[in-house]
């Protein structure tokens, strides 16, 4: 089964069209990457996903459950993780995975998922520092922690490593790449082109709140006589 089915999604604000009509599928296990400059409908498109938006028309499915007949279903296996996310800063880093871990489980199963995202964010001593006096690479790490500790069948990851040093990017690529060899399917969002290449098995860029190309990253870089994803992005919507 796939992860996720997209059929002719549509999402309108009265006259203003921000997805006009987009299908594409997320395989079971992959990592598949939703590409476009700003304004595009990237991150309109994840929110409906989501279920924090509700869709004009369109048939969306995640792991065969329906997003607008079944969202409360859909809610329990998949996470989200925008990129404006933040996080609880009177709280230490502990203490806001068990505050979220509390919403999906209780007990000894509670105390296993706080571990898994303890181990997940890697702050060592400072998981029980509060919020507030974190780095923006340390806070994005907990805040990765959180989205994934629950172990979802679908995670949806906007802009996951947006302003973080080279570092951190490379470490939370790293957690995502393990994410995936897990099991987990995952859908992302990104500007950074050597991220999506690197991370992605297939790749959908939308333009003007539509798909306009798709595929495995080297059958893009072939049609479009390309050296690397940046080059294709560039191709694609300037051609």
């Amino acid at each position: 089964m796939d992860a996720l089915v997209v059929k002719d999604l549509y999402k309108a604000y009265g006259n203003d069209v921000a997805v006009g009509g987009v299908s594409f599928d997320v395989k079971d296990g992959e990592i598949f990457g939703l590409i476009g400059p700003n304004g595009a409908g990237k991150t309109t498109t994840l929110r409906v996903i989501s279920t924090l938006l509700t869709v004009t028309s369109g048939e969306l499915t995640v792991y065969g459950k329906s997003v607008t007949e079944e969202p409360n279903e859909v809610r329990k296996i998949i996470s989200y993780l925008p990129e404006d996310a933040g996080a609880y800063k009177n709280l230490t880093g502990r203490q806001y995975l068990e505050f979220i871990a509390g919403f999906f489980t209780s007990g000894s199963t509670k105390k296993e998922m706080v571990d898994r995202g303890v181990g997940i964010a890697n702050l060592g001593e400072r998981i029980d520092s509060k919020v507030d006096t974190y780095s923006k690479g340390m806070m994005r790490r907990l805040l990765i922690a959180r989205a994934i500790m629950t172990q979802p069948k679908l995670a949806i990851l906007d802009e996951v490593t947006s302003g973080l040093d080279v570092i951190n990017a490379t470490e939370i690529r790293g957690i995502i790449k393990d994410l995936s060899k897990e099991g987990t399917s995952v859908l992302l969002s990104s500007h950074n082109m050597f991220e999506v290449e690197y991370l992605c098995d297939r790749v959908a860029l939308i333009d003007k709140g539509k798909i306009v190309a798709d595929g495995a990253p080297d059958e893009l870089k072939k049609e479009y006589s390309a050296n690397n994803i940046e080059e294709v992005f560039i191709k694609v919507v300037r051609g």
